[in-house]
């Protein structure tokens, strides 16, 4: 801090911006020269590197603007308070995001903090530390972002957890993964230092829009967006402003150039190579891809005012489907709710008097789980007031040997067609096999006892004739098995193998049985888990019932 000649505020914020973190030396001890207090330390090369940062110089030009209003302000001088203010030093952080990300590619890497940094800031209110300035430009940047997605219909998961609604996308070859809070009253958390949150933001923001900027030029966006010119003069009857109407994500963008004069890209198919088997592979996945994007198409999606509008909106447009909603509480509704046309009906409350028996009642899970499903689920299991189906995670792969639950067994036999339908529970077959066995059981209790006695008599009777009937009989060859000799000389092979390894080699088998060993116990833990939740469900259902 002495060498950069910055306070500890100032020294913080340019770490944060120019992206240096502090290191751990390899030796804490001898680097504090045996003193007992804490230090944060930082390479020698990071120090000088940020010597030569022009921001330090904007950094001492703030600070003595502040001198000088506080000055000002204690003199009462009204004008040279008002001409100040006008004149407050600004500092821009483009030479920065250039510095930082040389390609675009290394920009979209890193492009899943600040996603998630600019959606958490766009829902924040105005306060003492966060400026209304920043929170409406991540809301305008989120809003873009969002846009580009759903013109490329590049998502591809979704889930909804504690924390948020998390989403993926795929651009350019890049996952981005980030995370959307709910839509819940703010309370300020007392432990979080929020003008190190805004650096980073900031700098997130910055970086974002050049993201846009650069995302928009690529498939021929007006940059800023502007709404298309063919759409009905209704629509806009009574807007001022189109801003709006772009945060309503329900209406396409303008295009940079004319529709009608581009020419549909070929894409090349060669030859088949070495790599047949890969390139089938991929070719079999972006089929599923293609497939995946227009997975709400022919689709028309009416969206009760209860329901996370914004959320459900922008996964259905991804997905090549139309959607609207009361015009009472949004602009940008494109049909109304008596629509003779509407297929679905998305609500989350019970059904009122007024029904259209040309749609599907559905809840919001529906849409979630029909992303992540790639298909369009049955809505039996998700109609109002019906008992939802588990919200599984897409995000989570499991692999042969691992402990798959049955309700994701029971998707995948879906999307392989095994089945056509899911089953109403997934239990519910084996209850009914439960509950056959225990009336089996309750039947032959009675009739158990009988064949006791009668065995018993038996096993007497036999006795007592083999005493009387003993004679020598030709014996018979043992038939020997042939699967299992083999069983038994490979585990013999093996065994040998063991003791004839290295002492090296030895120990490294012995850690890789030993993490197969765990694994299978705990595959065994979820499986009694899963077990003693359902005897606990069929309990709960015999209580029902008898009650």
């Amino acid at each position: 801090m002495r060498k950069l000649q910055l306070s500890l505020k100032d020294f913080r914020r340019l770490c944060i911006l120019k992206g240096i973190y502090p290191v751990e030396p390899p030796n804490k001890r001898k680097a504090n020269k045996n003193r007992s207090t804490n230090n944060t330390y930082y390479l020698v090369k990071d120090i000088r590197f940020l010597l030569h940062e022009p921001l330090i110089n904007k950094f001492r030009a703030f600070r003595v603007f502040i001198r000088r209003l506080k000055k000002a302000i204690g003199k009462k001088d009204q004008e040279t308070t008002h001409w100040l203010q006008e004149r407050v030093p600004i500092f821009k952080l483009d030479h920065i995001v250039k510095e930082r990300y040389p390609t675009f590619i290394d920009a979209l890497r890193d492009l899943d903090d600040a996603i998630s940094m600019c959606f958490l800031f766009a829902t924040f209110p105005k306060s003492q530390h966060v400026k209304e300035e920043l929170i409406q430009l991540c809301r305008r940047l989120t809003i873009e972002f969002m846009h580009y997605v759903v013109e490329v219909k590049a998502l591809r998961k979704v889930f909804i957890s504690i924390k948020g609604i998390y989403y993926q996308a795929e651009i350019h070859g890049q996952q981005i993964t980030w995370i959307v809070p709910h839509t819940f009253g703010f309370s300020q958390p007392s432990d979080v230092d929020f003008k190190i949150m805004v650096t980073f933001v900031q700098f997130y923001s910055t970086m974002l829009g050049f993201v846009n900027y650069k995302l928009y030029n690529s498939i021929n966006l007006v940059y800023p967006p502007k709404l298309a010119v063919n759409y009905s003069t209704d629509l806009l009857e009574g807007e001022e402003d189109s801003n709006e109407l772009i945060a309503a994500l329900n209406l396409s963008l303008k295009s940079s150039i004319d529709n009608n004069l581009e020419e549909e890209v070929q894409i090349d198919e060669f030859h088949e190579t070495d790599d047949t088997e890969e390139m089938q592979k991929r070719k079999e996945e972006q089929e599923k891809i293609e497939k995946l994007k227009t997975l709400f198409a022919g689709c028309k999606i009416y969206l009760n005012r209860e329901v996370p509008r914004e959320s459900i909106l922008f996964i259905i447009r991804c997905f090549g489907g139309e959607v609207s909603f009361d015009k009472t509480i949004h602009v940008g509704a494109t049909f109304e709710e008596d629509d003779e046309t509407i297929t679905h009906h998305i609500i989350d409350r019970p059904l009122g008097k007024k029904q259209y028996l040309n749609r599907y009642y559905v809840q919001p899970q529906w849409v979630y789980d029909s992303v992540n499903a790639r298909m369009l689920l049955p809505v039996e299991q998700y109609f109002p007031g019906e008992i939802l189906p588990p919200h599984l995670s897409p995000f989570v792969e499991e692999k042969e040997d691992e402990y798959i639950p049955p309700e994701k067994k029971a998707l995948l036999d879906l999307q392989k067609g095994i089945i056509t339908k899911l089953p109403r529970t997934v239990e519910s077959s084996e209850d009914e096999n439960d509950d056959s066995d225990e009336e089996d059981s309750d039947n032959n209790d009675e009739s158990s006892s009988e064949d006791n006695k009668n065995k018993r008599k038996s096993v007497n009777q036999d006795n007592q004739n083999k005493r009387l009937k003993m004679k020598v009989t030709e014996g018979i060859p043992v038939k020997i098995d042939a699967e299992k000799l083999a069983q038994r000389e490979a585990a013999e092979e093996k065994r040998l193998a063991i003791l004839a390894m290295p002492k090296k080699d030895k120990h490294l088998y012995n850690k890789i049985i030993f993490g197969q060993k765990r694994k299978k116990r705990e595959i065994l833990k979820l499986q009694e888990k899963r077990e003693k939740y359902d005897k606990e469900q069929k309990r709960q259902k015999k209580r029902k019932i008898a009650a």
